[in-house]
């Protein structure tokens, strides 16, 4: 790591962890130690419109730009795929930011962390946007990297063909040493800012709104996550609970369940609220925090075992130590969690979701902000074996996305290719034919 030009403080990070690994920590979190959380609903809070104003004035925004979106097909930030009528998410993040600063005469900064894979990419996409970038600020940082380790002996991994990929991300835990290794927490606090809103970049709906800032202000916390009512599809998703033993939140991935607790995991009446990725800190506090633990926060380890290329199940198994940024809530003593609604919570991570988002569910105004018109999102599952990848799933919608705002479900099996103003109404599956079939234009499926 040191040959590699990481900075020091990653390095401490990293040896904490390993540490922990050596000694057969897994990060697990039992049920029995835990039990759930209830919360305030952001719909029942008033806050004055002065109070949002001057709070969003005070806010610097951070997106979490590290990934690859391999999962899909990708080699690229998966921030530079197309939503709507030629526009990324990057374009569309930049252009929300920008309304906003216009609207309430706000800096307003925005801070990409990127990964050593996202940033050439990333900033020569931004360069079209020349008043984004702020003088005393940069517009991006570099989270750190680290070695995958042989699942077999924990000693790093050599892998000739792509020596790349020997190197992963840490996980977007690594935002608070990045923060502070680079010199930008300071940056940050000279400039005068007092609070950090940090959200993923493949989640659109998470604009840096005033009323959520005036309510973080309001409640003095030091650290607080936007979280969301769980329903059927995040059943094996991480939550929200509140520790035993101490009493302090903590927000449990599936990854630290144990296989006992995976009933409790996908009991949603029990465990009710999971996470946005969408949260908002004190910058005093968390510099306070970070230099009097040197850097390392303590966050819980995600032991996550994968082959050392995710493309190809054959090559060898590796560790990748990571931790998950909004573990840090059970850091700081007074942090708070508020439920918010679904649309701040429209990630990307399949090829199911872009297609929703490429569809006439929502509409993009003038802010950029996505407004959802159809009355509820519908289900879509496209059949992996022809849709996973961003790249056959374009193919097969070479006109663009049906429409889905009458949709109720949404299920294809089988090679589907669809055609221009193609309309989905009610519950609508499409089975698998003997070879590939196509929807022709301005078909109506389902009634």
């Amino acid at each position: 790591m040191v040959d590699a030009g990481v900075d020091d403080t990653a390095i401490e990070v990293f040896s904490h962890y390993y540490r922990l690994l050596e000694h057969g920590e897994t990060g697990m979190i039992a049920e029995d130690t835990i039990e759930p959380l209830d919360m305030p609903a952001l719909a029942d809070v008033e806050v004055a419109d002065d109070v949002a104003a001057e709070a969003l004035s005070k806010t610097a925004v951070i997106k979490l730009n590290g990934g690859l979106g391999t999962s899909m097909g990708m080699d690229r930030a998966k921030s530079l795929l197309c939503v709507r009528r030629g526009l990324s998410f990057l374009d569309i993040i930049a252009r929300q930011i920008l309304h906003l600063r216009s609207q309430y005469d706000a800096k307003l900064p925005l801070l990409l962390m990127n990964s050593f894979r996202t940033s050439s990419d990333t900033m020569a996409a931004l360069e079209r946007y020349d008043d984004l970038p702020l003088s005393e600020l940069p517009l991006e940082f570099v989270q750190s990297k680290e070695p995958k380790l042989r699942a077999s002996d924990l000693t790093p991994v050599d892998f000739a063909e792509d020596p790349d990929l020997e190197w992963c991300p840490p996980g977007h835990g690594d935002i608070y040493p990045a923060l502070l290794g680079s010199g930008l927490l300071d940056e940050l606090l000279d400039a005068g800012y007092r609070y950090v809103f940090v959200s993923n970049s493949d989640n659109l709906g998470a604009v840096p709104d005033p009323r959520v800032a005036g309510w973080f202000a309001e409640s003095g916390a030091p650290f607080a996550i936007e979280a969301v009512r769980r329903t059927a599809s995040d059943k094996k998703g991480g939550h929200f609970a509140r520790r035993k033993s101490d009493g302090r939140i903590v927000l449990r991935e599936s990854a630290q369940t144990r296989d006992e607790d995976q009933s409790a995991l996908a009991d949603l009446d029990r465990h009710r609220y999971m996470s946005t990725n969408n949260l908002w800190f004190d910058l005093a506090a968390m510099k306070k925090t970070l230099t009097e633990r040197e850097g390392v926060l303590g966050l819980p380890l995600i032991r996550n075992v994968k082959t050392v290329d995710p493309a190809d199940s054959s090559t060898e198994k590796v560790v990748q130590i990571e931790t998950a940024m909004g573990a840090a809530i059970e850091v700081f003593d007074g942090a708070v969690t508020i439920e918010v609604g679904r649309d701040r919570f429209i990630p990307v991570k399949t090829t199911n979701d872009l297609l929703v988002l490429r569809s006439d569910i929502y509409a993009i105004g003038q802010d950029f902000v996505l407004d959802q018109v159809a009355t509820d999102v519908p289900f879509v599952d496209l059949d992996g074996s022809f849709y996973k990848l961003v790249g056959d799933f374009d193919r097969r919608f070479p006109e663009g996305a049906p429409s889905l705002k009458d949709a109720e479900t949404f299920r294809v099996r089988g090679d589907w290719t669809f055609k221009k103003d193609v309309k989905v109404v009610g519950a609508v599956e499409l089975e698998e034919g003997t070879s590939a079939q196509r929807v022709e234009p301005g078909t109506v499926l389902g009634s």
